[in-house]
């Protein structure tokens, strides 16, 4: 039997999710009012172990959409986490070169310099692993490999978790005064000490448009879905496994909330930009640019095959990169039942209205 559930922790990425449109509209927290739920941020609160559940899921009662790597990290070091709901929302993922540098194509990146953030204190470096990624799928279009081009490390020492996430007028900056240290490999590459690096989403398309960069391709609009498939392609709603077990009508509630959240985005293009462009720190114009002018309907979480495969296509990656310790089972580490609820109850409350 599901019991009343004290308090939900709640964490989500600066990207375009579903949980953070319902956070933002107060639809979470009103739907657990009458169960006197408190929900409280992972990433605001003031002790870092907290703040680093994050990112290895180790605190109980939690939920967190986003990024599916650390995801990915804490499902193969055994964190006992179920997938509660699978989001595909294309952006772009960007090489990015100086416009002199000789780069025009791919194939130009042959014996060239590339960039990589390498943070010193993290339990998983998302930010490595996604460059690689985006690195690896852009190189085999073109019958390259990484080991075609040289690999240069920017050291980070620091972790993502030093200081909590501030909090202005309902817009979460990540990671305080060390945000800054995410575009390490961005300096250097406008101080010509590489060649090329990767960004993806709005930040890659502020810092494009800020420095006059040259794209040399954007893996996030090939037609292949394996080649799309990266660190945001699919994002991941997951929940801790005690949640599932204690407090089942909670983890329904969640996703009950984030297909609200999403159905009313469908409906809503001009006030679903605004939202989004407080949930990833930037302005509509680069959310737009990062997430199409149909960012709006790009909202829809699922249990669609192309995410499972590509989730599994991408875990595989990650553990040929020694990016995590075991491989995952997706499959295994699904559980729809919370979804399968939170569509007969929104179907039930769509014929009561209709009646």
């Amino acid at each position: 039997m599901s019991k009343a559930l004290d308090t939900l922790w709640y964490t989500r990425c600066p990207v375009p999710t579903g949980l953070g449109i319902a956070f933002q509209r107060g639809w979470l927290e009103d739907s657990f009012r009458d169960q006197h739920t408190e929900l409280k941020s992972l990433r605001e609160s003031n002790e870092r172990a907290v703040r680093e559940s994050h990112f290895d899921h180790t605190l109980q009662n939690s939920v967190r959409h986003g990024g599916n790597i650390p995801a990915i990290w804490a499902r193969s070091a055994g964190r006992a986490t179920r997938v509660i709901g699978l989001s595909w929302a294309d952006e772009i993922q960007l090489i990015l070169t100086l416009p002199d540098s000789g780069i025009k194509t791919v194939r130009d990146l042959k014996g060239r310099r590339f960039g990589l953030p390498k943070w010193e204190k993290v339990q998983i470096d998302f930010t490595r692993a996604q460059a690689i990624r985006g690195l690896e799928n852009a190189l085999k279009l073109d019958g390259l490999t990484v080991s075609d081009v040289e690999l240069v490390d920017f050291t980070i020492d620091g972790g993502y978790s030093d200081e909590p996430a501030q909090r202005i007028a309902g817009t979460q900056l990540f990671s305080g005064r060390r945000a800054g240290s995410r575009s390490s490999e961005l300096v250097g590459l406008l101080r010509n000490e590489v060649d090329a690096i990767f960004l993806k989403g709005a930040q890659a398309a502020l810092v494009a448009n800020q420095f006059g960069l040259h794209t040399v391709i954007d893996t996030g609009s090939h037609p292949d879905p394996l080649i799309r498939s990266n660190n945001g392609t699919p994002r991941t709603l997951t929940v801790d496994v005690n949640l599932l077990d204690q407090h089942f009508d909670s983890a329904v509630r969640i996703v009950e909330q984030v297909l609200r959240a999403e159905q009313w985005a469908h409906q809503h293009q001009d006030e679903t930009r605004r939202f989004l462009a407080r949930e990833t720190n930037s302005s509509e114009f680069y959310v737009t640019a990062a997430y199409s002018e149909n960012a709006h309907l790009r909202l829809r979480t699922d249990f669609a095959e192309q995410s499972v495969l590509a989730l599994q296509d991408f875990s595989d990656f990650l553990l040929r990169w020694k990016f995590i310790p075991e491989r995952v089972d997706v499959h295994s580490w699904l559980d729809q039942r919370p979804f399968e609820k939170a569509l007969e109850r929104l179907h039930t409350d769509e014929k009561l209205k209709a009646a």
